[in-house]
């Protein structure tokens, strides 16, 4: 299928279009619609249940954004777990913080990590390192059954439909905190403010009853709903707002910066309203 406009409908009344140059891979797997195409705006996509995930051009905002901020924050950060992100970007992120002995990915669906692998190497390469640990599994289980094990969690999850709903409960946010050692910190994406308000409302409440230090943020990516994306981070005892600037060093990013990781919390003021 190639010269044909693919619609995601990101609510009822309003969706995003991208023209096709050629479908490479589609399959019904025992939990989604996984799609793989390639576009002529934006490189290789991935998409489930209809839903963007992600694609070469703009897919290093939301990985450095979630992988980033945590871990510059943590102060030595060494066990991490990601709980969904099959495409592997996450992780590749994450490794590029020397002091992170092991990364762990638990993704419900093998087949989004086999066709990521495929179809989006420079994102899924890093999936095979020795210092990651690959899981095809429950995520909501495997939180539930760690305690006290990683420094940083961070949820790359769908948008809270199939698989995803019940990553986005409050007894899921308590499950986190168990898992997390005296001083961790995790990291989910919430979404966008303009079509999913009350979503973002709904974490803010759920995570701030949980971690005392809880905080929103946001960064731009075209390919997702609105263009303006939110993560809510939440922290035992460490303030991605009172990181010591010589905590911050080099690493190779396009997006972000020290100066994004403070600026990122600045909100609209509608935003902002959100988090009260």
């Amino acid at each position: 299928m190639s010269g044909l406009w693919y619609t995601e409908k990101q609510t009822k009344n309003f969706g995003i279009t991208l023209k096709i140059k050629e479908t490479l891979h589609t399959e019904q797997t025992d939990f989604q619609k996984l799609e793989m195409v390639e576009t002529e705006e934006f490189g290789n996509m991935l998409f489930l249940d209809g839903m963007v995930m992600t694609s070469e051009k703009d897919e290093f905002v939301y990985h450095e954004m979630v992988a980033h901020v945590p871990l510059f924050t943590h102060p030595n950060p060494e066990n991490v777990l990601v709980v969904g992100g099959g495409d592997g970007g996450v992780i590749r992120e994450v490794l590029k913080h020397h002091s992170v002995k092991k990364a762990t990915l638990v993704d419900i669906d093998g087949k989004v990590i086999e066709y990521s692998k495929k179809y989006l190497p420079e994102i899924a390469g890093k999936l095979d390192d020795p210092r990651v640990e690959v899981n095809v599994g429950d995520g909501f289980m495997h939180i539930a059954e760690s305690e006290n094990i990683y420094d940083v969690i961070m949820v790359d999850s769908t948008e809270p439909v199939g698989p995803a709903v019940n990553l986005f409960t409050k007894g899921f946010y308590a499950g986190i905190s168990n898992a997390l050692k005296e001083d961790g910190i995790f990291v989910a994406q919430s979404d966008n403010p303009w079509f999913t308000p009350d979503l973002i409302r709904n974490v803010q409440r759920d995570v701030r009853e949980i971690f005392p230090i809880t905080k929103l943020y946001i960064a731009n990516i075209p390919t997702y709903p609105s263009g303006l994306w939110t993560f809510t981070i939440g922290s035992k005892k460490h303030d991605p707002l009172e990181v010591r600037e010589e905590r911050f060093y080099e690493i190779d990013t396009k997006y972000y910066t020290k100066e994004i990781h403070n600026a990122a919390f600045v909100l609209p003021k509608f935003v902002a309203d959100l988090t009260k």
